[in-house]
């Protein structure tokens, strides 16, 4: 069940603003999110009821998560009602994609339906290859199935959702991409476009785990007939902790006076947990990841050039500005300072992720660069844009090439302060439109809250 979160309408306005692109201001996208989804709460102007994509506010009840909320308002890092809503900082109950119980993915809400459909053909384990070009036109894929080297050509368009991975090296392996990589990987230049696979962004994250000193009921939950019990209780009601998606609780906060916006995301989960021998062993413990929501640190997916049909070469560069790495020493600062409010004293045990050892601002760096982790959203490797370094145009057309676009994260010039699970989907519904040439939604302009 993943977490839904749109992202700040800073972050869209910023997209405008900074990269010539108007028509990605928040109060475009924002009609796109109302539309997309069907909430499952109170209903109020800023969200949805008739869409596909199910969404609600998470409600298992333990006492970990209300003591999370009620350091919030004891640090002041603040509480929100709905994140997605006229308040979009401080800590609150997340959203996340469910329907009647069951994960509600973008598969579940979008694909499923159409594959009813007489012109949709889906093939999984399919690995497309390459672009078919005629001169500066695309005109269809080659991809492997099943063993079987398939040409699949395009009536009008071809459109990559590889993710910010593979549809950047799916274009240099088409040739589109930076002229003197691709010439080191004996590939034929078709189209120079030099930011394909740069500009490459996540959210860096770092997890703290405190001991419980209360036995709880997650804690308990590797116990088979407890196990057992949960499941049961899932199949009758669809609810219960085996509905739970663990991180129900989190929230966008800023590290520091300086930033406009929210610039660290929390997921709180009222459990702790451990790798032994590739199982996971749960802990009489909670858990409190922090992501870094805008980094200035950029990385990029390379071709290999010994074998370019090989696995690409990634490299994130986390951490690699100095600005970052302040960021996150403040983001453990903060996590700290949550946990030491009088709300958890009934429950905060020692700190054993990362643990007392580090405090100085040096040990911290340090415990950052040897254990940061990905949140797992990369993105911006073929960014929307006009100038020299953009691939796409605001309508994801890759520059240069007709027929092609690009619909996933890769187009997102900046990453938002987000999951990427909802802005992508809102990019998506855009792209249908602008592929249909059907009109884009009428803006909407609410007010919200600092």
């Amino acid at each position: 069940m993943v977490y839904y979160c749109g992202g700040h309408r800073l972050d869209y306005d910023g997209w405008a603003e900074e990269f010539n692109l108007p028509e990605w201001g928040f109060n475009n996208c924002l009609p796109y999110f109302i539309a997309g989804e069907r909430y499952q709460g109170n209903s109020t102007e800023w969200r949805g009821k008739t869409g596909r994509l199910g969404v609600k506010q998470a409600n298992y009840p333990d006492p970990l998560y209300d003591a999370f909320l009620a350091a919030g308002l004891e640090s002041g890092q603040g509480r929100s009602d709905d994140l997605n809503g006229a308040n979009p900082e401080g800590l609150a109950r997340l959203d996340c994609t469910v329907m009647n119980g069951k994960r509600c993915s973008a598969a579940t809400a979008h694909l499923k339906p159409a594959l009813a459909r007489a012109n949709l053909t889906l093939l999984p384990f399919a690995e497309t290859q390459q672009v078919v070009l005629n001169g500066n036109k695309a005109q269809g894929v080659v991809f492997t199935h099943r063993g079987e080297r398939i040409t699949a050509i395009a009536e009008r368009e071809v459109i990559l959702c590889g993710g910010a991975i593979n549809s950047p090296n799916l274009l240099m392996l088409s040739g589109i991409g930076p002229e003197q990589h691709l010439k080191e990987c004996n590939i034929t230049p078709r189209m120079h476009l030099p930011g394909v696979g740069q500009n490459l962004q996540d959210h860096a994250k770092i997890r703290l785990q405190f001991a419980s000193k209360k036995r709880l009921p997650f804690h308990s939950i590797n116990n088979p007939f407890n196990k057992l019990k949960a499941g049961i209780n899932w199949m009758l009601t669809g609810g219960g902790m085996a509905g739970s998606n663990i991180w129900e609780a989190g929230g966008l906060i800023r590290s520091n006076d300086n930033v406009s916006h929210p610039n660290l995301q929390y997921h709180f989960g009222p459990l702790g947990f451990t790798m032994s021998n590739g199982k996971i062993k749960v802990e009489q413990a909670f858990s409190l990841n922090v992501d870094q929501m805008r980094p200035k640190s950029t990385g990029e997916i390379r071709l290999n050039p010994s074998d370019p049909q090989a696995s690409p070469m990634i490299n994130f560069r986390y951490m690699h500005d100095p600005y970052d790495l302040k960021e996150m020493v403040e983001a453990v600062s903060m996590a700290r300072d949550l946990v030491s409010q009088q709300a958890f004293d009934e429950f905060r045990g020692a700190e054993m992720k990362p643990g007392d050892l580090y405090q100085s601002v040096t040990d911290i760096e340090g415990m950052l660069r040897a254990n940061i982790e990905t949140a797992y959203h990369p993105s911006c490797t073929c960014r929307m844009g006009y100038d020299d370094n953009a691939v796409t145009d605001s309508a994801f057309r890759v520059h240069g090439i007709e027929g092609l676009r690009v619909v996933d994260a890769a187009a997102m010039p900046k990453v938002v302060s987000a999951n990427l699970n909802a802005p992508v989907q809102m990019m998506a519904a855009r792209a249908a439109d602008f592929i249909l040439g059907r009109p884009q939604l009428d803006p909407v302009n609410l007010e919200y809250s600092i």
